[in-house]
């Protein structure tokens, strides 16, 4: 996986890494917000240059190539929670519609058999049906291609009409999930 490196490179690594962790993770807590975040980016970024040791002792300036290690995991966190944050307020905004006298057993099974469903089956599922975004739409909202929404889809809608024993999977589905009484999206409480 990394490079071998001998015991001399082993100790020098060892002080560079005493010598310059906090730094690091002040440099990421910095740019990201998040003191959790700092200690685990810098300990992912020198695990990094642990990889390519060689290469970073060779360099006339380690340290500025272990802040640019930080700052380019920093920015990836930021883009990755930016990302999911989009996602997660696409997949819970609320919508206007309900129905009159819901078939509240129905809302129950269709919520408890998306729960048994995975993750992105699940969103590909009520983003389509119950949210009626397009398969473009929902690949965009999910970071996925067409083809995933299409295939997870399908897998997803074959599931629930195993779970729910119908075939009446997607109109069970759209009416359970219009019929919430106040709640989000569909959203689990």
């Amino acid at each position: 996986m990394g490079t071998v490196v001998d015991d001399a490179a082993s100790v020098e690594f060892h002080a560079f890494f005493e010598r310059h962790h906090a730094e690091l993770a002040r440099l990421a807590h910095l740019l990201t917000g998040e003191a959790d975040a700092a200690d685990d980016l810098a300990a992912d970024a020198l695990l990094a240059l642990w990889h390519r040791w060689d290469r970073v002792r060779a360099a006339d300036h380690p340290v500025a190539y272990a802040r640019g290690v930080v700052a380019n995991l920093a920015r990836t966190r930021i883009r990755s929670a930016v990302r999911e944050r989009r996602r997660i307020a696409l997949f819970w905004s609320q919508r206007e519609e309900g129905t009159e006298n819901p078939d509240v057993a129905g809302v129950v099974d269709v919520r408890d058999a998306l729960r048994r469903l995975p993750f992105r089956k699940r969103a590909c599922v009520v983003l389509r049906h119950a949210f009626d975004l397009s398969e473009k739409d929902t690949a965009l909202a999910l970071g996925v291609s067409v083809g995933t929404v299409k295939s997870q889809t399908s897998k997803g809608m074959a599931e629930l009409q195993r779970l729910l024993g119908t075939r009446e999977a997607p109109q069970r589905m759209r009416a359970a999930l219009a019929a919430r009484t106040g709640e989000a999206g569909g959203k689990d409480r």
